[in-house]
C-alpha cells in the first residue's frame, strides 16, 4: 500500500482521491442543501453533474495531481465529498465517524481503498474531515459544531497529534454552517480565506498569531461555498466558477486559479475542498 501522508492544507498536492458522481443528488442532509431544494430548483441530470466533476478532475490534473476514484455506491448519493470519510495526517489516514445515517456506509469503501490501514480510527463522538484542517506541519484546527463533529471527536483526534508535538485549536461554531471548510479554507502558506461575518474574532486572532492572514469572505457568499477552496500548492488554487469575488481577491494576491464550474454540488453543500481527499502533498513547502 502506498503509504499515504498529509502535514498541510498547502503543500503541493501530489495525490488527490474523489468519486464518481454517477449516484449524486441533493439530500436534505444539510442547511444549504435544504434551502436549495425549498426554492424547488429543477434536479440536475446526471449528463450535467457529470461534466461539472469532470472540470473537477481536469483541474485536479492540470495542477499536477494524480486522481484516483472510489467506485460510487447507488445508496450513497453524497459519496462524492470524499473529504469526510478519512482525513490522510503526517502518520497517515484516520477513519472518520460519520453523524448523518445517509452517510455512515461510505466508511466501507474506504476501508477497501486503505486496504484496511489507519494510523486511527475515530471512535469518540462524531469526526467529519470537512471540520478537520492541518494549516501546516504542527498546527492544525479542528471544528467542532456539535453535529458532524461534536467535541468528543474533536477532542480524540485533538489529542493524537497533540501527542505528537502540534499545536491543535478545537473551534466551536453553529451547526448551521455543516463543517469548518464552508466558513474557513487556507488558500497558500500564510494565506486563508475566512468568513469574517461568522468566526470568532478570537480565532481570527489566533491566526494572526501564527502569521496566517484572512482574505473576508462574507455571509452570503460562504453560504454558497464561496469559502471552500481547495489549495494545489505552488500559489495554485481550485474555487469554484461562481466565487467571482474571492476568485478576484486570490488571483490579486498572485494566485493562479482554476475555477471549475461546480455550482450543482455547491447547491448540494460542498465546494472543491469537500469533493477532494488530499492523500499526499510534498509539504517541504508549506511554512511560510
Amino acid at each position: 500500500m502506498t503509504p499515504w501522508t498529509v502535514a498541510s492544507e498547502t503543500g503541493p498536492l501530489t495525490d488527490v482521491l474523489v468519486c464518481p458522481p454517477t449516484h449524486f443528488r441533493w439530500l436534505p442532509t444539510n442547511s444549504i442543501a435544504r434551502r436549495t431544494l425549498a426554492e424547488a430548483r429543477q434536479a440536475p441530470t446526471a449528463a450535467q453533474v457529470a461534466a461539472q466533476h469532470a472540470e473537477l478532475v481536469a483541474a485536479l490534473e492540470q495542477g499536477g495531481a494524480r486522481v484516483h476514484a472510489l467506485t460510487p455506491e447507488p445508496h450513497l448519493p453524497y459519496m462524492v465529498y470524499t473529504r469526510d470519510s478519512v482525513v490522510v495526517t503526517h502518520r497517515g489516514p484516520v477513519l472518520c465517524q460519520l453523524e448523518r445515517r445517509e452517510r455512515r456506509g461510505e466508511y466501507a469503501g474506504l476501508i477497501d481503498f486503505h486496504a484496511g490501514r489507519f494510523w486511527r480510527k475515530s471512535s469518540a463522538g462524531t469526526l467529519e474531515g470537512g471540520d478537520i484542517h492541518i494549516i501546516r506541519p504542527g498546527l492544525a484546527v479542528v471544528g467542532a459544531s456539535g453535529g458532524r463533529t461534536d467535541m468528543a471527536g474533536a477532542e480524540q483526534f485533538a489529542d493524537w497529534l497533540r501527542s505528537e508535538g502540534w499545536e491543535v485549536r478545537i473551534e466551536p461554531f453553529d451547526e448551521h454552517f455543516l463543517h469548518l471548510d464552508v466558513l474557513f479554507c487556507m488558500a497558500a502558506p500564510g494565506l486563508a480565506v475566512a468568513c469574517h461575518d461568522v468566526l470568532d474574532p478570537a480565532f481570527l486572532g489566533w491566526l494572526g498569531q501564527h502569521g496566517i492572514r484572512t482574505i473576508p469572505v462574507p455571509y452570503a457568499a460562504a453560504m454558497t461555498l464561496g469559502c471552500n477552496i481547495l489549495s494545489l500548492g505552488r500559489d495554485r488554487v481550485i474555487s469554484a466558477r461562481e466565487s467571482t469575488g474571492l476568485n478576484a481577491a486570490l488571483r490579486a494576491e498572485g494566485l493562479t486559479v482554476l475555477d471549475p464550474a461546480l455550482s450543482l454540488f455547491t447547491l448540494g453543500g460542498g465546494g472543491p475542498h469537500c469533493l477532494t481527499c488530499p492523500l499526499s502533498r510534498d509539504d517541504q513547502d508549506a511554512i511560510p
